[in-house]
């Protein structure tokens, strides 16, 4: 997973339904993210209610083409970012500040790589940078990937079906 808040679709046999996305319970991110939280939820409670045959369960197909293997690249900055969060917990912060960035390098879109680095040190002095600094580099390209939930059929109360 790369970014929180997500949340995974999980049916009663322990099968993935709809992997990762990013999940909001409200609307207190929306001025940052522009992403209402009512069209999560009503999918949710489409599901609760329907499961397999809800129109936001994914086919076995669709599953699977949202569902990509890791890149080498991913793969190496998992094991950087690792190294870097054992060097810190070994009181070896300095140490670990280059792997933190090697991480970041061979997964650039990868924020949790970011935030966790800058929240162990000083992201000015190490980094060059801040949270708040690299939001407003994507120049309004979306922090979160968005969504992608089919339209819901309105019924007569105008809920969801």
């Amino acid at each position: 997973m790369v970014n929180v808040p997500t949340a995974v679709w999980i049916d009663e046999r322990g099968r993935i339904v709809r992997p990762n996305e990013v999940a909001f319970i409200d609307d207190r991110f929306k001025p940052f993210t522009g992403m209402d939280s009512a069209p999560y939820i009503d999918a949710i409670r489409d599901w609760a209610a329907n499961g397999a045959k809800s129109i936001y369960a994914l086919s076995e197909s669709e599953l699977k083409a949202r569902l990509k293997p890791p890149s080498d690249d991913r793969s190496r900055a998992d094991a950087e970012f690792a190294l870097a969060e054992y060097l810190y917990k070994q009181g070896k912060g300095v140490d670990a500040i280059p792997h933190f960035k090697e991480a970041q390098r061979l997964d650039s879109d990868n924020w949790n790589y970011k935030r966790q680095a800058w929240a162990l040190s000083d992201a000015e002095r190490d980094y060059g940078t801040n949270f708040g600094k690299e939001v407003k580099k994507l120049n309004g390209q979306p922090y979160y990937e968005p969504r992608k939930l089919p339209e819901a059929k309105k019924g007569a109360n105008d809920q969801p079906r």
